[in-house]
């Protein structure tokens, strides 16, 4: 089974280049290109053939899906239903202020808390989302914007709430935190 690339630090990358012979630059290379660029083709950047062979063979560049997305014409937010691969569904917002945006993940299919004036937990907990499946959320967002809404693709702030808890899932929202804040990649502060 393919390791996801989305569910990888940088130095988490920069291991894997090392431990496999390759040069260190493709973490670097790879950053920019999937999370800088946030590009959904194959990497183009200045990668050897034996690197890109290997990327083909061990890393899995797949996202969650997008499955519904409702516009609201009011105050312009966004909310999407992404479909996960064992087909869980999970919601993540888009929520507008001054010309950008705020981004609101999900980082549980479901939540155990059972609150009572909450939907989602009365469902209950199905699982925890993987580090991929939340920064997957955050990169197609983006996407859907850079199509959808040209220049205005700028999401500064990441909050978790919503769907799920996210202390209860602190592995996977931990190494997501990672991922946005790395200087090589989203940059988010």
């Amino acid at each position: 089974m393919k390791q996801s690339f989305y569910g990888l630090s940088y130095s988490d990358l920069e291991a894997i280049a090392s431990r496999n012979n390759l040069n260190q630059s493709i973490a670097s290379v790879l950053f920019n290109w999937y999370y800088k660029k946030k590009q959904a083709t194959q990497c183009r950047g200045k990668i050897s053939k034996y690197s890109l062979a290997f990327l083909e063979q061990n890393f899995d560049f797949s996202l969650p899906e997008i499955d519904t997305v409702y516009e609201s014409k009011k105050d312009r937010s966004v909310k999407f239903l992404f479909k996960l691969k064992d087909n869980y569904k999970v919601e993540t917002v888009l929520i507008p202020f001054n010309n950008k945006y705020s981004i609101c993940l999900s980082s549980q299919v479901g939540c155990a808390m059972n609150c009572s004036f909450c939907f989602t937990g009365k469902q209950g907990l199905k699982r925890n989302l993987t580090t991929s499946e939340i920064v997957g959320q955050f990169i197609n967002a983006w996407r859907w914007l850079a199509t959808n809404r040209p220049g205005e693709e700028r999401i500064l702030n990441i909050v978790f709430m919503g769907q799920g808890e996210p202390l209860h899932n602190f592995d996977a929202v931990k190494k997501a935190c990672e991922i946005f804040l790395s200087q090589h990649g989203t940059s988010i502060g």
